[in-house]
């Protein structure tokens, strides 16, 4: 087993510059650290296929009392968006603070360390003094290249970070309890929770923080990441029993109508790969489906609590950023789709907290428009480290001091086709941009360039996607803003990467 206790930084320790204050306007909503204190730490939390719905962890329905807790404490990003609905590239975009066309990583299998300019968010704080460990899946978890990207990002291995989900099997003292659950992608044992992953990892990261409660002059970025409620829907059974299953609600069976594109209504293929497709389940399977989602996230949250507890417990709160974020949302029927692998909303919209200890806005919620890869420049200015060439994103420091600040105007999503292509480059490419109440996305052949398919939604009169106005004239001006925004981040029309 590797030694997980700190080690001294490597001959110099990081602090933050004291504010520059001109006048008592000027100050600052963050009550950062003094100039003399410590750096502070960073608890680095990365979940896996949880999305944000009406500003919810999972789902309106969902009981998240841990992370409703997190959220009283922190600010609640509500309008943040993962750049792809697929784990590699999701995660990579974030951890290089690029977008998937920059490094040309749009599936499960490709890297990024071919461009050896590229520093990843942990590898810059590892860089400045920082003793960085990762517990659990941060990057992506099998196939791709890079492993995890040790010793690069890391100061000492990965753990729980390789595998399949479907390798996530109960591990139990004594004979294995009883499956009440009937779908092959759900599973309802009585079991603790260290019998899966999450478990697990909470654990390893709780004696991880007991840790460096011990060394405290080190500071450290502890990413820790949870696998759930990625499928198969697999949580104890003490959260399936948290709900009951026949008051939870039930999609529509279709909402989407014949103005949509085919192109665009492509449901994840891990879904059908494990079970029926969704088109051949029963209102009793996606009842079962939909409870088991809920049970993983109430599972999930769970662990974030015991992270959040042992920080209070270990005295770390008051010097630690805690971040919270999904590498992409999830669909549970809506439109008739499931899993991940597209631009609508439920997939491309996430959940993000960041609490900044000392902040006067804890608690606050923002409706700003953010994007994953702005968590980079974000934690760098919060803990006052150089960024490198080549970042894309923008600082969220201004809304994290004023809630009703905007860094940007738009965010930007994308997702190929076939959603798992093979080969070097897909066939088509769905650029995909979120404007005021409007997303608009284009649909481009890879080869000529040329839009195959395009489509416009008006959140403010369908916030469930159902209806395509893309050639409606009453939304001609939403139109030409949107296409504006959009081929300000990607080619235009004709043009190709």
């Amino acid at each position: 087993m590797p030694d997980k206790s700190p080690r001294p930084a490597p001959g110099f320790s990081i602090f933050l510059h004291a504010l520059a204050l001109t006048s008592v306007a000027a100050l600052s909503l963050l009550v950062l650290p003094r100039a003399d204190a410590a750096a502070p730490n960073v608890l680095f939390i990365a979940v896996d296929d949880l999305r944000n719905e009406l500003g919810c962890y999972g789902d309106p329905e969902a009981l998240t009392p841990n992370l409703d807790s997190l959220a009283a404490t922190g600010m609640l990003f509500n309008r943040a968006y993962s750049q792809q609905a697929l784990c590699n590239p999701s995660r990579v975009s974030l951890l290089t603070s690029r977008r998937p066309d920059t490094l040309r990583t749009w599936n499960l299998t490709r890297g990024f360390r071919f461009d050896k300019s590229v520093v990843t968010l942990p590898e810059l704080f590892k860089d400045h003094g920082y003793y960085t460990q990762d517990i659990g899946k941060i990057y992506h978890n099998w196939r791709e290249e890079g492993h995890a990207d040790y010793p690069g990002s890391w100061s000492v291995p990965p753990t729980y970070h390789r595998g399949t989900h479907g390798q996530d099997k109960p591990l139990v003292d004594g004979p294995l309890p009883p499956d009440f659950s009937t779908d092959p992608r759900t599973e309802c044992r009585d079991v603790p929770d260290t019998a899966y992953y999450d478990g697990r990892i909470a654990q390893e990261a709780i004696q991880a923080l007991e840790g460096f409660a011990e060394n405290p002059d080190q500071p450290f970025f502890l990413a820790v990441g949870f696998w759930k409620p990625h499928l198969p829907f697999n949580a104890p059974k003490r959260y399936w029993d948290l709900y009951d299953r026949e008051k939870l609600s039930m999609p529509e069976p279709s909402l989407s109508d014949a103005s949509i594109p085919q192109i665009a209504l492509e449901n994840g293929p891990e879904f059908s790969k494990n079970g029926p497709s969704g088109d051949k389940l029963t209102p009793e399977a996606v009842r079962e489906l939909r409870h088991g989602y809920m049970a993983c996230v109430s599972y999930l949250d769970a662990q974030v609590g015991k992270l959040l507890d042992e920080l209070d417990r270990l005295g770390l709160s008051d010097n630690t950023i805690v971040v919270f974020w999904s590498d992409h949302g999830f669909h549970l029927g809506e439109l008739g789709l499931w899993a991940k692998c597209t631009n609508f909303e439920l997939d491309a919209r996430v959940p993000l907290l960041i609490r900044v200890p000392g902040a006067l806005t804890a608690g606050e919620t923002t409706d700003a428009m953010v994007e994953l890869l702005d968590l980079y420049p974000t934690l760098a200015e919060l803990c006052n480290l150089p960024l490198p060439d080549g970042v894309e994103g923008v600082s969220l420091v201004p809304v994290l001091e004023d809630p009703a600040s905007e860094v940007k105007p738009a965010a930007y999503t994308q997702h190929p086709r076939p959603a798992y292509y093979q080969g070097a480059v897909p066939e088509q490419m769905g650029y995909s941009v979120r404007v005021g109440d409007y997303r608009y996305t284009e649909w481009r052949d890879w080869t000529t360039g040329e839009v195959t398919a395009a489509e416009l939604y008006d959140y403010s009169t369908d916030p469930d996607e159902t209806v395509n106005r893309v050639d409606d004239p009453t939304l001609a001006d939403a139109l030409r803003e949107c296409q504006a925004r959009l081929y300000e981040y990607t080619p235009a029309p004709g043009k190709t990467l």
